[in-house]
């Protein structure tokens, strides 16, 4: 038996990278998963790849009434929602005195508001069907310090390690288990961005900067994005039942915590 076998799965920002990876081990463990991306075209691409297994489903987290379609068309395909990975995520950088209004409000919408969102519709689903389902919301290694021209991206962060905290206090009481995955430097598209921001403020050439912390990592490497799974599977699955509001570094041992 697989150990999510009969399970079905709502991943956010999964039609590439971490929630791609992620949809494709939930497939291989037996879950049916609902590929959910504001890129429904790359979402059908990706879900098409993984197999009958996989469903695509177009979805925005900064509007509510994009969430609350994608939910409600996720249990009318798969029947319910066991699962739910907040995936979705956008980075920015830039000096403290150089942050706009508008760019903090992208990040948090995204980063913030999104999970929350999110997290409410599907444990508002979970309850009502009486499902002791598994959240799993993605944090960073950012979100447990600064980084001086990540303000921004670090803040939206650790608010996702305290909503998980909160999050996971107030539903375990029906049976609902929310935990986080705090990845490290991950290698793919997330970075050559990333990459890129240092490149503009540290006068760094292209390349430099992911070299750099890719070097620094204690294991000698930058993450791969199928680094991640195991933890996804494991917080997903009957193992990791006694596990509520916590958050797990996988950053090749970058941050200890």
């Amino acid at each position: 038996m697989k150990r999510l076998d009969g399970k079905s799965a709502l991943i956010t920002g999964a039609a590439r990278g971490i929630g791609r990876a992620f949809a494709a081990a939930y497939a291989a463990e037996g879950a049916r998963v609902a590929v959910a991306d504001i890129d429904i075209e790359r979402a059908r691409s990706a879900a098409g790849e993984i197999g009958d297994a996989a469903i695509a489903v177009e979805l925005d987290v900064t509007k509510q009434d994009s969430i609350e379609a994608a939910v409600g068309q996720t249990i009318d395909r798969l029947g319910q929602i066991d699962i739910l990975i907040n995936n979705a995520a956008v980075f920015s950088a830039a000096p403290i005195v150089e942050i706009t209004r508008e760019d903090y409000a992208a990040v948090f919408d995204v980063n913030v508001t999104g999970p929350l969102f999110t997290l409410q519709a599907v444990a508002r689903h979970m309850i009502e069907q009486g499902i002791k389902g598994k959240i799993i919301n993605m944090a960073s290694q950012a979100g447990r310090r600064g980084e001086p021209l990540v303000g921004v991206y670090c803040a939206s962060k650790a608010a996702v390690i305290s909503l998980t905290q909160s999050a996971g206090l107030n539903l375990i009481a029906h049976g609902i288990n929310v935990n986080a995955i705090a990845p490290g430097v991950v290698d793919g598209e997330h970075w050559d961005g990333v990459d890129a921001f240092f490149a503009k403020y540290e006068g760094k050439a292209p390349g430099q900067k992911k070299k750099e912390v890719g070097d620094a990592v204690p294991l000698g490497r930058m993450a791969r994005a199928e680094d991640l799974t195991g933890m996804a599977v494991f917080l997903a699955s009957k193992d990791a039942d006694y596990i509520v509001a916590q958050t797990y570094n996988v950053d090749g041992g970058n941050w200890m915590s």
